[in-house]
């Protein structure tokens, strides 16, 4: 059995605004503690990721900035500069510290959808 699991999401933000970084990065935090009937004391880290195109925030400051992982590692990278990949994405990975219960639930918001249709209707 694994000692660990990963849970992976994604959202859009309408315009590049830190304002709307915190709330699209609260967002999907939010839901995918929801979905996966998570606590953040489950969480061993999380990894952030965010497009080339936002530039007025980091996504692990936003998260930062919501209090709720205070005792959490965070790290946030930047996505490659790919052509044609679409724009104002932050993604984000949660590592829980615990063997899975059930299949986890990945969760893409927004836009995000559409980068994985198989898995954002689950």
């Amino acid at each position: 059995m694994k000692n660990c699991f990963a849970i992976r999401g994604a959202t859009t933000l309408s315009i590049d605004s830190p304002v709307e970084m915190d709330a699209a990065v609260d967002e999907l935090f939010e839901q995918i503690l929801q979905r996966n009937a998570l606590e953040v004391e489950d969480i061993a880290y999380v990894i952030l990721s965010q497009t080339p195109d936002l530039r007025t925030k980091n996504a692990a400051t936003s998260l930062r900035r919501t209090g709720k992982c205070d005792d959490v590692p965070l790290f946030c990278v930047q996505e490659a500069d790919i052509t044609g990949m679409p724009g104002h994405v932050v993604r984000m990975m949660v590592v829980v510290g615990r063997p899975p219960v059930d299949k986890p639930s990945m969760v893409y918001l927004r836009g995000a959808a559409a980068l994985r249709p198989d898995l954002a209707g689950r």
